[in-house]
């Protein structure tokens, strides 16, 4: 990827005084990304135009992304692939996400932190907050355009740009967390987060790389990346391909940690974590998945477990370990790990850079 920066507020056919007084960065990029399997090759090929700007001691940030172009192509795909699981038409999700696809979208983002340049090393003197708020909408010029035009549909019902289907959805995002300091060596902080993300218009479904998914070190520790969800979903019989099918449109993570400094360079944490993934639509392939007023608190999973961090000054490295504690995606006894651990069946462990919220 490269991108360049421009310390000004960059637009056409706007005055040298307005583009002074707007105190904004202008950046373009472009990025290209190609990944090779026996299976299949895939090339995400993107480019952006955005601005940013920061307000109140850099306590606040903003940022509009004016236009963010991707252009997911398969340049090729085994027959054996194809057989087993894109020629399946229950297997609607892996077809939709292993087809080229155009995404034309912009957003908008803001976050603020109250310590404002207090941040140092990720580590936060005193008590503070943080706001991060995320917005994106894709398609819709290219939908009015569509419809303007009387263009034709493909097979599958999509509007296509040069036979290319675009993605069309809106998805938002919040995330808050909150640190407490109780002395110079412990503090607690808290953390929610949650995210919806629409498909509508020339999509049902929304494109892989803008799904939700859930476990990991940023989630809930207790299970590992992508592991977890979409709500009861158990997984495949065979465990094929379920990464992709282990992602969801609606996610809500909750955390709670003690931190301790321990010694020299070395902290401890204590934490707890819940949270899952859920689909907007019912899907065969994402069995009790879907999200539910009256049923997904039940289908919250929860995780419990202990971290080291070696604080290196320019960068903080994070070991966590985590056990389960309530998994969802069980029934009876096992929904309950907490009262009978197994730790070769419940543990997960994570390597990672940076706290996790």
């Amino acid at each position: 990827e490269a991108t360049i920066n421009f310390p000004r507020f960059l637009f056409p056919l706007l005055s040298n005084d307005f583009r002074r007084k707007i105190r904004a960065t202008t950046e373009f990029g472009v990025q290209y990304n190609y990944q090779i399997r026996p299976e299949f090759s895939r090339i995400i090929a993107s480019a952006n135009w955005s601005y940013k700007w920061g307000l109140q001691r850099q306590r606040a940030q903003h940022r509009i992304d004016l236009l963010d172009i991707n252009y997911l192509y398969m340049p090729s795909i085994s027959q054996e692939f194809r057989d087993k699981y894109l020629n399946n038409e229950q297997n609607y999700i892996l077809k939709y996400n292993y087809d080229d696809r155009l995404i034309v979208r912009t957003g908008y983002s803001y976050t603020y932190n109250s310590a404002g340049q207090a941040l140092m090393n990720n580590a936060i003197i005193g008590n503070s907050y943080s706001i991060r708020f995320n917005f994106e909408s894709a398609g819709n010029l290219l939908y009015a355009f569509a419809r303007m035009t009387n263009m034709k549909k493909n097979e599958d019902g999509e509007y296509s740009l040069l036979s290319i289907p675009f993605a069309q959805y809106v998805k938002g995002d919040f995330d808050f967390a909150k640190n407490i300091v109780i002395d110079n060596r412990n503090s607690i902080a808290f953390h929610v987060g949650a995210g919806i993300a629409v498909p509508y218009g020339n999509a049902t479904i929304v494109p892989f790389e803008k799904r939700y998914f859930s476990g990991g070190a940023n989630s809930v520790r207790g299970w590992s990346v992508r592991s977890l969800g979409p709500g009861g979903y158990k997984g495949s019989s065979d465990g094929q391909m379920d990464f992709i099918k282990q992602s969801g449109d609606i996610k809500l993570d909750l955390n709670v940690e003690y931190r301790t400094h321990l010694f020299w360079k070395l902290n401890g944490a204590a934490f707890i974590d819940a949270g899952n993934i859920w689909t907007i639509r019912s899907d065969s392939e994402q069995e009790d998945g879907v999200f539910k007023f009256n049923k997904f608190y039940k289908q919250i999973a929860v995780a419990y477990g202990l971290g080291i961090r070696f604080d290196l000054d320019y960068l903080i490295l994070r070991f966590d370990g985590g056990m389960k504690a309530i998994n969802p995606m069980e029934t009876g006894k096992g929904r309950y790990p907490i009262t009978r651990p197994r730790f070769s069946r419940d543990f997960a462990f994570h390597f990672a850079v940076g706290y996790p919220f």
